[in-house]
Formats: C-alpha cells, structure tokens, sequence
C-alpha cells in the first residue's frame, strides 16, 4: 500500500545516520592537526641537521623516550647521525600512515555509512572507493593498522638498546596478534563475499560459430 508523507519511525531510523557526520568532521580536524604537527617535527629535523643543539636534543627525547628513561639513559648525540636521522624519518612517515589511515576512516566510512559522495566519473576519485564496502573497509583499515605497528616495531629494533627483552618480546606479539587479526577478517570476509559471486559464467560458443557456412 501506497505511503502517506510524514513522519515514520522507518525514516526517522533512517535519518539516524547523519548523527555521525560531526564524527567524520572532528576526523577532518585530527587530520589538520597531524598536518601540522607533521610540518612541525619537518622543521625541528631541519634545524637539527643544521647543528641547532635544542632541536638535536627534541628530536633525540622524541625517538627514544628520554622523559621517561631513567639517570643511567645514554646522553644525546652531538650532531644528527644516521640512526637518529632514520628514527626521525620513520617518526614522520608514522604521522603519514596515520594521516592516511584518517582518509580512509572519513571517506570509505562516510560513503559507506552515511552518503554517497558523487563521485562517477571525477578525476581524482580513489581506485579503491569504487568498490568500498563495510567488509573491504575493515581490511583496508586492518592493513593500514599493521602498517603503523610495522613502523613502530622497526623504531624500536633501530633504537633497540633503549628498550628491555620484555618490552621487544610485547610489541612484537602486539604485532602479530595484528596480523592475524587482518588475516582472519580477510578471510571472514571472502567466505562471506567470494570475488565471483553474482558473476554469470561465459556463454559457450554455439557449434557454428566461426565456422564458414557451406
């Protein structure tokens, strides 16, 4: 039977889901707060490589946690060398990941959750928001999260005589349990939705096809 405009419990329901743009939009803050921060630790690597010894001494508590190292922690460097130019370069590709990782949060969750972004046919639309859905979302965001566990394990193992045998055997379960976490919503997710469900199979060719008529 036909509907009668007005309220329903249905749409109202429905409506709901606009509760969570303010959500994507304090994402959309985060996401200029890393920027700035990003520009921020860019500047003070700067500096240092430039003999600045404060900024030498910032970058250094940054990479190895001096705040929280006890009187026996190992002094700072007198200039940039290499292992604390890479743990300051992997610092920085962790605020990008993250950045990254708030990209897909905002845009994959609000096309997904909330709206549709009208985006056919844009140039700069994403490859992977054509086929977006809440389980390739998960995945998607798994990967990204082992992504940035990966980059955390390696400073760690770069900077290793910082940390104890306990605290290197931690993070490296933390990463595993994160991968095995990825691979079983991976896998979850292809039982539920093989890649050729709904696929017809190809026609087979009729007997006189291609063949020269008598």
């Amino acid at each position: 039977m036909p509907r009668t405009p007005g309220f329903s419990l249905p749409s109202l329901i429905f409506s709901s889901r606009w509760l969570q743009l303010p959500l994507y939009l304090g994402l959309i803050v985060a996401q200029v707060i890393f920027v700035i921060e990003f520009w921020i630790e860019l500047i003070e690597l700067v500096r240092a490589a430039m003999g600045d010894p404060a900024a030498l001494r910032s970058i250094w508590c940054a990479v190895t946690n001096c705040h929280f190292a006890g009187p026996d922690a190992a002094p700072p460097p007198g200039s940039l060398n290499e292992t604390l130019l890479m743990l300051a370069v992997l610092a920085l590709i962790d605020v990008v990941l993250i950045s990254n990782l708030l990209v897909m949060v905002v845009i994959g969750g609000y096309e997904t959750f909330v709206s549709k972004l009208g985006l056919d046919d844009h140039p700069d639309e994403p490859l992977w928001l054509s086929h977006i859905n809440a389980g390739v979302l998960k995945v998607k965001l798994s990967m990204a999260i082992i992504g940035i566990s990966a980059i955390h394990l390696l400073k760690t193992f770069i900077n290793a005589d910082q940390y104890d045998a306990k605290t290197l055997i931690a993070q490296v379960c933390i990463h595993l349990a994160f991968l095995l976490s990825a691979w079983t919503m991976a896998k979850c997710d292809r039982l539920i939705s093989p890649p050729h469900a709904g696929q017809m199979p190809p026609h087979a060719p009729t007997p006189n096809s291609g063949s020269p008529t008598p």
